[in-house]
């Protein structure tokens, strides 16, 4: 058995680090209202976005644009979304394990890391093709637009010839959904609605007209069709964070209460322990004086 002195000095360790952990799960739960309001405003609009730009395509027939199929370069654009810290369970990993254990694991490709921890364990394995780590803290519409504007410059030079998001889908305080999307070319989903095929059928069938013509149309649409996926990615990606970081927090506290209990156990057992031997020592030293 552990002395005395040992098992307190660990039992005053585990107590400051539950402090610790205790204040970053309130830092985390005050953040994580904030991000949450945020993800529940945009989130309309980022999936309305996205329906819509399907529903438009969907009813296109043949049309010739750059944005609409893939360039001839072969390397593949990945956005990767992150955190800057860690301290967040499987948050991370799981984002990065879309990636190095997912469908483009053996492509060529150029991450664009939204996050340091995305960055730092991707750059053994790909090219970072830029740095946007600092963004992650304040998320704004007009960074989202400005990355948005880069990928779509190299898409059109046909410098790459995909460009995919990856980032973890807000659901609830508990579920974080790790999603890889692909932005460009457009991928035009072939989803049907609840109600059947009927009306939804012939309504997808119908022609589309383009007013002004179809490929300034597309030119205005696609980019902020783009920039609203990246910008709504990453709301929720912080929204994650903060309820990744908030349970991981929690279930340390949980855990170092339970280790405080055993050991402060273990300590009285040893003081008891302690006095026993004395006592003993104490009667036998009386017997044998007298």
């Amino acid at each position: 058995m552990a002395s005395m002195r040992d098992i307190k000095r660990r039992r005053g360790s585990i107590q400051s680090t539950q402090q610790i952990t205790k204040a970053m799960k309130l830092v985390s739960t005050v953040k994580l209202q904030r991000a949450k309001q945020n993800a529940d405003r945009s989130k309309n609009y980022f999936h309305c976005m996205y329906d819509t730009v399907n529903s438009i395509l969907k009813r296109t027939q043949n049309l010739d644009h750059k944005y609409l199929k893939a360039g001839d370069s072969g390397k593949k654009a990945v956005i990767v979304i992150t955190s800057n810290r860690g301290l967040a369970g499987g948050y991370n990993s799981n984002v990065i394990k879309l990636i190095t254990n997912g469908e483009l694991a053996n492509e060529d490709l150029a991450i664009y890391a939204i996050g340091r921890k995305g960055r730092d364990a991707l750059q053994r394995r790909y090219e970072i093709k830029a740095d946007y780590s600092d963004i992650i803290e304040e998320p704004a519409y007009a960074d989202a637009m400005a990355i948005s504007k880069e990928l779509l410059e190299a898409f059109s030079k046909g410098e790459i010839s995909e460009i995919y998001l990856a980032y973890t889908g807000f659901k609830n305080t508990v579920v974080h959904i790790p999603t890889l999307l692909r932005l460009l070319p457009v991928e035009i989903s072939g989803k049907e609605t609840e109600g059947g095929q009927g009306e939804t059928e012939n309504k997808d069938r119908a022609p589309m007209n383009f007013e002004p013509e179809d490929e300034e149309a597309l030119n205005l649409l696609i980019p902020k069709y783009i920039t609203s996926l990246i910008y709504g990615g990453m709301i929720e990606a912080v929204a994650s964070e903060n309820g990744a970081r908030m349970q991981a927090m929690d279930s340390a506290t949980s855990n170092a209460e339970e280790m405080i209990d055993n050991l402060t156990l273990l300590y009285n057992r040893a003081r008891q322990s302690s006095i026993t031997q004395e006592l003993t020592e104490i009667i036998a030293g009386a017997n044998a004086i007298s």
